[in-house]
């Protein structure tokens, strides 16, 4: 029987798809692999929830999730047409480069980065431009003339940078926005767990001329299974993304309500990212003390270097604890094959990593 025509585009099918991190459906697993939240989201979600009217359901959501985006500008001191609401923030990365990419057009990242980046430029059939960051996580000197010179269109930029955990100041972000050609999105996915309170770029991106700031509810609010995102930056760039190129409706009437109390309860999510930060200092304190170096994070994860004078590398010690019911992340590339990266849990689950560990590498 002759091979069914595929009618993919060329594009497609040369390209790979993305990997996430394994989502396991037992509950006895101690889950450290995918930089999820070890805490719920506020008692005000549950509370929506259980109040939710079903009868509502019967009309079609705000088309542009206006409550949340009005709750969101009140929060960053901005205003609302400096705010799009997503299906995630993989969704306003997608939107950004339907809006502003077009095939063929080169696009910037780091290496490493996101992984999800070069697959979707592949999707949208563009070039990627990735710069290598140096031995410290740092962006090298020459980062915005290398990607000029490759006239790329958009530069995306994980701060603080996955998967190391650094962090990069806000002067030297508006430095390298004022260099690029192109619009600079800063991914701040993990920014709720900064502990540097004047680490703020809403000012900065929404009277910009080329800086979207991603976020999202995935992490520090708790909802990766909400699905949750927005973007922040000044209106001629949120305004085509908003109005022509999103889905009609692209969120339904539950998530908003859900990601607007969520996002409005900031005094619990406040406690939530506190507890995080403390946890991330402990578990790091404990992993230096086996012989696991980390650089400094300003995530909800560590980075961590498993040293050649171990009797096992890093991947065997990944297996060995996912045999143990422990979930950590391993990435097979170059600069990461001798690493681990370990989302932080709760002190329970932290504790349980610990002692894996220190009887993983007694036992050599």
């Amino acid at each position: 029987m002759p091979k069914p025509r595929s009618y993919q585009r060329q594009n497609i099918l040369n390209m790979n798809g993305y990997v996430s991190g394994e989502q396991p459906d037992s509950t006895d697993v101690i889950k450290l692999n995918t930089n999820e939240n070890p805490y719920p989201p506020s008692p005000a979600v549950d509370a929506t929830l259980k109040g939710f009217d079903s009868s509502r359901l019967r009309r079609y959501p705000s088309p542009r999730a206006d409550h949340f985006r009005d709750c969101a500008a009140s929060i960053h001191h901005i205003q609302s047409n400096n705010i799009i609401a997503t299906r995630g923030g993989d969704e306003l990365l997608r939107l950004l480069l339907t809006t502003f990419v077009d095939p063929g057009d080169c696009i910037g990242m780091t290496d490493p980065t996101y992984s999800l980046y070069p697959v979707l430029a592949a999707i949208q059939d563009s070039r990627c431009k990735m710069v290598p960051l140096t031995d410290q996580w740092s962006l090298p000197g020459n980062f915005a003339d290398d990607l000029n010179q490759e006239n790329c269109k958009l530069t995306f930029l994980v701060n603080p940078h996955a998967p190391s955990g650094c962090l990069l100041p806000p002067e030297e972000i508006s430095a390298i926005a004022d260099s690029l050609d192109g619009l600079l999105i800063v991914d701040e996915a993990y920014i709720d767990f900064v502990d540097l309170p004047n680490h703020d770029l809403t000012t900065m991106a929404t009277n910009s001329k080329n800086i979207v700031l991603l976020r999202t509810l995935s992490k520090g609010y708790g909802l990766a299974g909400l699905r949750f995102g927005y973007g922040i930056g000044p209106k001629h760039l949120i305004d085509p993304m908003l109005n022509k190129t999103k889905d009609s409706f692209n969120l339904d009437t539950i998530s908003q309500e859900v990601a607007a109390a969520a996002i409005s309860d900031q005094a619990y999510a406040g406690e939530i990212w506190a507890k995080v930060r403390q946890q991330r200092q402990s578990l790091q304190e404990g992993l230096t003390f086996l012989g696991l170096d980390s650089p400094v994070s300003h995530t909800n994860f560590l980075l961590v270097t498993i040293p050649p004078m171990c009797a096992k590398n890093a991947e065997r010690l990944y297996q060995d604890l996912k045999a143990e019911k422990i979930l950590v992340r391993y990435f097979p590339e170059q600069r990461l094959s001798d690493k681990l990266r370990i989302s932080i849990g709760t002190p329970d689950e932290n504790t349980r990593l610990l002692t894996a560990l220190a009887n993983l590498l007694e036992s050599g």
